[in-house]
């Protein structure tokens, strides 16, 4: 629970070096519900509990909790007490920090309903946050953590010496959850724990509540079972801090969540300081479907483009569908989009949460149609009951469709990702020979500048090893599968190439996106007293 004292709301002071560090001001976070029902209310109350000009006891119903605001120096006690816990915690056996992901899982096993109602709290979709928290459980499966660990640490027997590549943490880990999926990511990033690096979290002032759960009632827990020292891992909640973690000496890592343009920006900084920027940009994920394609299957996974509004990165952003099948698919969307509506996150079966760059929506959808797209479906602003409405926070699930490879290119929707439940699909030319067809397409992907997945749908084995032996561009490939945004154990959940992870990025696993190998070669009679390294990474 949060803070003694402070029901029936939760309260949770800053955490630095195993401590609660509170403060004269807090974050008030309003339920989601409150805001659609009442925004203007809703935000006159926050604003008046923030100054002071209201009891919380007196908030309502429509109050969740409240965050310590970090200030300055409290934010600087947080990274010192990280780097005066790295050197113990870097040196503790890897078997004991695997022990600690498996009591992660555990934790977030046991209290998966209530961190769900925070998430729901908070604006997530109850259907959408499941799915976060079921990522989560494959990330840290027994199989993922297997497979890390032999990553992590490898020993060799070669002409009488002991060879032994281990990756080293790199030290201090600084992670700024991003706002559209804080509290999945809070625990992506503390996932730099299990390689031996100390963490700093900050949690975003807009929407901290489950971020500091999840620190504070997920992963502290599990962190003083294993007997962690005091400053593994500290959160805060406060305004933007990469300027402080830039010039910090104590910092060696910083993971970035954002936009691409300030995303490869910030990587440029973060060089000159000398710090390693770990960047989870943007994605614009393509989708295939084949003429031979099983259409059920497509179709169901590529409305995942409209979960939260398509304001997550490994939705498919564009699909290119055969022209023998594409009026058929299309027919398939609308449908499958009609019935995707709005809603309460609370209520059982919605998708949906509110688009804030509206005038973006309409812009994108109108450069689609000026260059020769067709709407298909959508377009429209909705309410939260899904009439159509002027002022209404959703906009509608949109698929347009766009005639011709060669030019779909051009189309803003179709060459950067949107963000917005806007999907294009691209038809090919009609009379190009399937073979040549087939190599236009896998040149389409490839071109993407994004690097996140790609999925195809096909039948025939020659198409799908063509596509797969072809596609360099991305980090995650989806084939003839039920889900293009699904994980699974072994696979990494997040990284890519090109515009999603920065000149550095890569679809790998945080724990080894926060290290740097190393090798020990050990001659006879010179390994120390037990005769080989010891296993730690």
């Amino acid at each position: 629970m949060g803070a003694p004292g402070t029901p029936p709301y939760r309260s949770y002071p800053s955490y630095v070096a195993g401590r609660d560090v509170d403060s004269e001001r807090h974050i008030y976070v309003m339920t989601a519900r409150s805001v659609l029902e009442n925004d203007l209310a809703a935000i006159r109350r926050k604003r008046m509990l923030e100054l002071g000009e209201l009891d919380p006891a007196d908030a309502g119903p429509g109050l969740a909790g409240r965050c310590a605001l970090a200030g300055p120096e409290t934010v600087q006690q947080a990274l010192a007490a990280a780097a005066a816990a790295a050197p113990q915690w870097a040196r503790t056996p890897l078997d004991l920090r695997l022990r600690l992901g498996e009591l992660i899982r555990k934790r977030l096993s046991d209290v998966r309903t209530e961190f769900v109602d925070i998430m729901v709290a908070e604006g997530r979709p109850r259907t959408v946050s499941e799915w976060e928290i079921d990522g989560l459980m494959h990330t840290l499966s027994p199989e993922t953590l297997g497979w890390c660990a032999e990553l992590l640490h490898r020993e060799f027997s070669y002409a009488g010496r002991h060879l032994t590549m281990r990756r080293r943490p790199d030290g201090v880990v600084c992670v700024a959850p991003p706002q559209n999926a804080p509290h999945s990511n809070t625990i992506y990033g503390a996932f730099a724990l299990l390689s031996g690096n100390t963490v700093v979290i900050r949690a975003p002032r807009s929407i901290p509540l489950g971020s500091m759960y999840a620190v504070r009632e997920i992963i502290a827990p599990a962190l003083d079972e294993v007997g962690a020292p005091a400053g593994t891992l500290n959160a805060v909640c406060g305004p933007p801090m990469m300027e402080e973690w830039l010039g910090s000496e104590h910092v060696d890592d910083i993971i970035y969540f954002g936009g691409t343009e300030k995303g490869m920006a910030f990587q440029n900084d973060c060089v000159a300081a000398g710090k390693k920027p770990i960047l989870e940009l943007a994605g614009n994920d393509c989708a295939v479907v084949w003429r031979d394609a099983d259409l059920d299957m497509a179709a169901g996974a590529l409305v995942e483009a409209f979960n939260s509004s398509g304001q997550i990165c490994n939705v498919p952003n564009r699909v290119i569908a055969h022209p023998a099948i594409a009026d058929e698919l299309i027919e398939r969307l609308a449908v499958a989009a009609a019935g995707i509506r709005p809603g309460y996150p609370d209520e059982e079966g919605v998708m949906l949460t509110p688009v804030l760059a509206m005038d973006g929506f309409f812009s994108v959808t109108a450069d689609a149609l000026r260059k020769g797209g067709r709407l298909v479906c959508g377009g429209r602003r909705l309410d939260v009951d899904g009439s159509v409405s002027d002022t209404g926070f959703f906009a509608e699930p949109t698929v347009v469709r766009i005639d011709g490879l060669a030019g779909a290119g051009e189309v803003d929707a179709v060459r950067e990702e949107t963000f917005f439940p806007l999907l294009p699909v691209v038809v090919p030319e009609p009379d190009v020979p399937d073979d040549r067809l087939l190599e236009d397409v896998i040149t389409f992907v490839n071109s993407n500048a994004y690097g996140l997945r790609n999925s195809l749908w096909a039948a025939d084995e020659r198409v799908v090893g063509r596509f797969v032996d072809g596609v360099v561009n991305g980090g995650m490939l989806k084939v003839n599968d039920t889900s293009h945004c699904g994980f699974f154990p072994y696979m990494p959940s997040h990284g890519g190439t090109g515009l999603t992870g920065g000149v550095f990025g890569e679809a790998t696993y945080m724990m080894i996106r926060t290290t740097h190998l190393q090798g020990v070669s050990a001659g006879p009679g010179r390994r120390g007293g037990d005769g080989a390294p010891g296993r730690e990474a």
